[in-house]
């Protein structure tokens, strides 16, 4: 019997850290704008971060898996007062990476997680072998019914 593909599931997160503590965040979303401004999706608590500190932007591999990009600025292109310091190096984009810590200023820091579940997919096969067992003392019955010892 042939068994059935595996489907995968990508999930991405940002773990935060800054003067409130630490938050983590669930990336679905394709554009993020991050910084201090109320405005912006990831708000980031402190007082030595821009307004608009940086843009998160999801892309696509050559085989079809999602991660994310981290520019330095915002959506304008105007760069933020501190940069981005990724993994120790001061870099304007980066394409994240598992693990990758991206550093906004004093104490003010996230680090990127990539996770990839494979699962079954629930939907019905069309094996004719495919069957269903059925306890019997799980059934319920009417007035006739038949008691299994």
């Amino acid at each position: 019997m042939a068994g059935q593909p595996l489907l995968s599931k990508q999930e991405h997160f940002l773990i935060i850290e800054d003067d409130k503590g630490r938050q983590q965040i669930l990336l679905r979303k394709s554009t993020y704008t991050i910084g201090r401004s109320p405005e912006c999706d990831i708000r980031l608590r402190s007082q030595f971060v821009s307004r608009y500190h940086a843009m998160l932007y999801r892309k696509e591999d050559s085989q079809g898996v999602s991660y994310y990009q981290i520019v330095d600025g915002d959506s304008h292109r105007k760069p933020s007062a501190n940069g981005l310091l990724i993994n120790g190096v001061k870099e304007p984009c980066h394409d994240l990476k598992h693990g990758d810590e991206v550093v906004f200023g004093p104490q003010v820091f996230a680090i990127y997680q990539y996770r990839q579940f494979d699962h079954p997919p629930t939907m019905p096969t069309n094996d004719p072998f495919d069957i269903t067992l059925i306890d019997p003392s799980m059934m319920e019955y009417g007035d006739d019914t038949i008691e299994y010892e």
